[in-house]
Order: C-alpha cells, then structure tokens, then sequence
C-alpha cells in the first residue's frame, strides 16, 4: 500500500499519520508492525484506546467466538445478551466492589459523546447553563466539549462562539495560588462577574495538557466545593480510566465519588469505540430519547469490554500497572539527571510526561521524530506540545518498557545536550539501550 493514496484522497486534517508516516499492517501486545516488517515499540497506546494490548489474546478471542456464532452486531439501545453481560461485569466486578453506585448510561462511541451528556444532565438537574473547568483540559472535540478544551487551535478552527464555561488555573500552573479557595470566592463574590455553574469537571490527571496530576487533597477539597456550591462533579476518565493511572478509577486515590464519571478509549477493551457515563441514580433524570444515538449499540465493544474487564481482574494489572510505574519512575529520576539536571518530570501508574518547555521550540518535535526511526512510537503534550508522553500498554513486558525507555534517553541525550555532555555521562546514559 502506497501512501499516496492517504494522500491524494484522504482529508486535510489528518494528524497522527505526519509524525509517523509508515503504512502499519499489524499490532500484537506492545508493538505495531509496518507493512515492511518493521517493529515499533508503542508508547502512544491509541491515545489511551489499547491499554489491555493489541490483539489481546483472550478478548480477540471473546470477540471472534461472538461473531462466529452470529452475535447482534448493531443493536441502537435495544435490549441484547451483549449490553446486559457487560453491564453486569462493570457493576458486580468493578462498581459494587468499590462501593459506587451508578446508573450506566450508553451515550455513543466516543468520549466526546459521553462528555456532551453529562453536561446535558448537569445542566438538566441544576437549571443553570455555566460549567467550570481548568485551564489545560481536553475533553473533546464536539461544541459543548470544546467550550471545555482550551487548546486554542482547536477553539479557533470551530467558528462559532464558545460559551457556557468559566475556565480556571490548573494548580500546576500557579503554585502560590490556592486554586480550590479562589473558585470558592468567585462563587461566593456577587461581583466576580461568574454565573453560578451547574458543574465542576476535571481530569484527574491531565493527559493533552501536559500530564498534570491533581493531588488527592485537591480532588478531596474539589468534591467538598461542589457539596457547598450546589454543584455535580464530572470527573473525565476517557482517557485516565480503565487502570492507566494504577486503578480502574484514577480518583479513587482520593477516596471521592463523583457525580458523574465519563470513560471511553479502553473501556471499549481491544480498541472497540464505545463511551459511558456513570450517573449517581438521583441524577438519572433525562426522559426516553432526550439522548441518543445510532452507535450507543456497537455490541462488539460490549463483549470486548467485559472480557477486558475479566481480564484486568485475572492479571491483576492494577497491581502490575503500579509496579511499573515504579520503573518508569525510577529509571527517569536515575537517568534524566546524567543528561540535564533541569529536566523534570511527573505522572502517575503507567502515564508519565517529560517536561521540555525550558528548550527551545521544536526540540520535542525532533525528539519524536528520532525516537520513531529508531523504533519507538510516543506522542506529545502541553503548552506548545514541550511534553514527551509516555504512555505504554498496561501489558507491557518489563523489558520492552525499559528497551523503550533506553530508546527515548538516547535520543533526549544526542538531541539537547550532544556536546556539552561529557564521555563519562555519555557512557551511562548509553548503557541503558
């Protein structure tokens, strides 16, 4: 297959395919094959889509067993097999267990659809229009979820006006400023200038924004804020959820429930589109048809995603997930030091960022660039995109995770600090390719 194809006749806006642009034919696990046999080290994960790997061997294998038995395929929101399995996977292995108590609501197959109904529940029970979110989110890419984003490309290219949504400091971006009392008096100030919201939605970590983790306490003092402002907490877990940041939930370090939870990417198990919203039963409040959608029945993603579930549970990737975070965290704190000791950098279960904004623009893009030629698939966050991500399946073998980590250290050396870096600290950092 010729990419002049892709090129000819596909659309304009096609992103991923300029920063790694091989035509891919197959995927097993933690790597992606190209259709000339070269093998990539996958730490971009389908943006979060593929944490249980790809062509998992026992959810392909749930997968090919309902198809060959002539199982539902599409199914719009009526009653299957399907639908109710996974629905009683998710509440008898995962929400009971932790003690939540939610409605699951079938929105559609993407995150932003799941994001678009929890604002429209909000907003439902509360009878107010305003919603706040953090500066530095990304919650998706349709109207109500781009008034939330605040990548400005992204607001700019949809040409209407954005509205109905007070954004605030990320507590990252203002360490001195108590982000939690400052909504506090916004909300409490008849001068503020700041329509009472309906919600509070948030990432518990943010992943398009640069890999900024809020602290438990902030998640803690957040839910308190909602309690006495009369307001839901949405917590957007599309791409943090389903283990990647060491729990099924990434806020439940925090010991919060939220109002309303959002997932996609991996909750559809094997890469399948599929999104739910979590609703607390008191705000299950939208009548029959207020909210549909023509794929909010896409069984195959039912059927991947209780066999992703089984499996998580089975190999206790929680557990494991922590484990290698540990790795992850190690080897960055042990390395990055020997190349640049200004560098740092943060995350949390197997979702981790390398800050690079004190380098001149486009460094990260080369590191990119380097690091897929030499085998290695990541992508990049934040402000102007100065975040290296990493962010490998949750099923990742120890020693392609560290092969990969070597990678990203060789190129991060021989990209900023080629000269400077003496023999010795050249010679460490090699010996970990």
């Amino acid at each position: 297959m010729e990419s002049t194809v892709f090129e000819t006749f596909e659309s304009n806006v096609r992103s991923y395919c300029r920063k790694y642009p091989v035509v891919f034919s197959k995927a097993k696990g933690s790597v992606l094959i190209d259709q000339d046999g070269k093998e990539y080290i996958d730490f971009l994960c389908g943006a979060g889509s593929c944490n249980y790997g790809h062509n998992n061997d026992y959810i392909k294998g749930k997968v090919v067993e309902y198809l060959m038995n002539d199982g539902l395929l599409h199914g719009l929101d009526m009653y299957s097999v399907a639908k109710g399995e996974f629905i009683e996977c998710l509440e008898n292995k995962v929400l009971i267990p932790r003690g939540y108590d939610y409605k699951v609501l079938f929105p559609g197959p993407t995150g932003t659809n799941a994001v678009e109904v929890a604002l429209k529940i909000a907003r439902k029970v509360k009878g107010r229009s305003n919603v706040l979110a953090l500066m530095g989110a990304f919650h998706g890419m349709s109207l109500g979820s781009l008034a939330l984003t605040t990548e400005r490309s992204a607001r700019d290219a949809c040409g209407v006006a954005l509205g109905n949504v007070t954004h605030v400091p990320h507590p990252c971006m203002m360490p001195g400023l108590d982000t939690i009392a400052y909504i506090d008096m916004l909300l409490t100030d008849d001068h503020s200038g700041v329509d009472k919201p309906a919600a509070l939605i948030v990432e518990a970590v943010q992943g398009e924004g640069g890999i900024n983790v809020l602290s438990n306490e902030w998640l803690r003092d957040a839910r308190a804020l909602c309690d006495k402002h009369d307001m839901l907490l949405i917590l957007d877990d599309i791409q943090t959820g389903c283990g990647r940041t060491g729990s099924f939930f990434s806020f439940e370090r925090a010991g919060i429930v939220p109002d309303i939870v959002v997932m996609a990417k991996s909750i559809g198990g094997i890469g399948m589109p599929c999104s739910i919203a979590l609703v607390k039963p008191e705000y299950d409040v939208l009548l029959p048809g207020e909210h549909n959608g023509t794929f909010r029945g896409f069984q195959l993603a039912f059927v991947a995603g209780k066999a992703a579930i089984e499996y998580m549970l089975a190999h206790d990737l929680e557990a494991e997930t922590m484990r290698k975070g540990r790795i992850v965290e190690e080897f960055l704190a042990s390395r990055l030091r020997l190349i640049d000791p200004s560098l740092t950098f943060r995350g949390l279960g197997l979702m981790w960022g390398i800050d690079m904004g004190s380098y001149p623009c486009g460094t990260t893009q080369k590191i990119r660039k380097a690091c897929f030629e030499q085998g290695l698939i990541l992508e990049l966050s934040g402000r102007e995109d100065t975040v290296v991500k990493i962010m490998p399946p949750l099923v990742i073998e120890d020693e392609q995770l560290v092969q990969g980590l070597g990678i990203l250290m060789k190129v991060l050396a021989e990209t900023v600090s080629p000269m400077s870096m003496s023999p010795v600290k050249q010679s460490l950092v090699n010996q970990v390719v």
